[in-house]
């Protein structure tokens, strides 16, 4: 019996041992993945040479490689910073082809990086280390242009300002090992613009652009 019990305790020590230990204060984490950043846009009406024509905006999805990286200040509160490639995004006409020019109205190019506070709920022994965050952002918008034909058609000069806003994130880390994590997370970001540009010799404009994204991020985390 005290050999059987002996044994047991044994067992239940090389498990304990081998729980993989999550998240504690004072270390970084580093990951990679993809990241979707997903319009959820509304915007006012294009005015082009003092006319309105009636005709908003839409601005298209794309993914690319998302970075970040966190600092633990405690066992359960880390500063998070996001990062990623340059974001490209197709942007519309709100209804197709309004000008005869093609739905495409443009491009706009886009980094938008984000200061995240995030609080876990579980202690360093779980496997699953779900969060909430909340923080700011400041989105960098440049290479703006028209498509060929809408240059053709006398558009040009491009540009919308640069934004800053709040942000909201959900997300898991599921520890693989001590080091090793795989993190899926989901963040909405205010983003809000201006557009002008000129038609001819006249100004056009978009007074309001509220581009608003839901962020999705699959990736795999190193703790340092």
């Amino acid at each position: 019996m005290k050999t059987a019990i002996l044994s047991s305790l044994l067992v239940l020590s090389a498990a304990a041992s081998s729980v993989a230990i999550a998240h504690q204060q004072g270390e970084i984490i580093v990951r990679g993945g993809a990241t979707t950043v997903a319009p959820d846009e509304s915007t006012s009406t294009i005015i082009a040479g003092g006319e309105d024509l009636g005709v908003g905006l839409s601005i298209e999805s794309n993914t690319q490689l998302g970075l970040n990286i966190a600092y633990f200040v405690t066992d359960n509160l880390n500063i998070e910073l996001l990062a990623a490639t340059p974001f490209k995004h197709d942007v519309d006409f709100g209804v197709t082809d309004p000008l005869g020019t093609g739905n495409k109205l443009g491009e706009v190019t886009h980094l938008p990086p984000t200061l995240t506070l995030n609080y876990y709920f579980n202690d360093a022994s779980s496997v699953l280390q779900p969060y909430v965050g909340a923080g700011v952002n400041y989105t960098f918008i440049y290479d703006e242009e028209f498509t060929g034909a809408n240059r053709e058609a006398g558009l040009s000069d491009l540009s919308l300002d640069n934004s800053v806003g709040l942000s909201a994130q959900l997300g898991m880390d599921v520890m693989l090992d001590n080091n090793w994590h795989v993190n899926t997370s989901v963040r909405w970001i205010d983003i809000d613009t201006e557009a002008s540009f000129n038609v001819g010799e006249a100004r056009g404009a978009v007074n309001s652009i509220e581009i608003d994204p839901w962020v999705y991020t699959l990736a795999v985390g190193y703790t340092f």
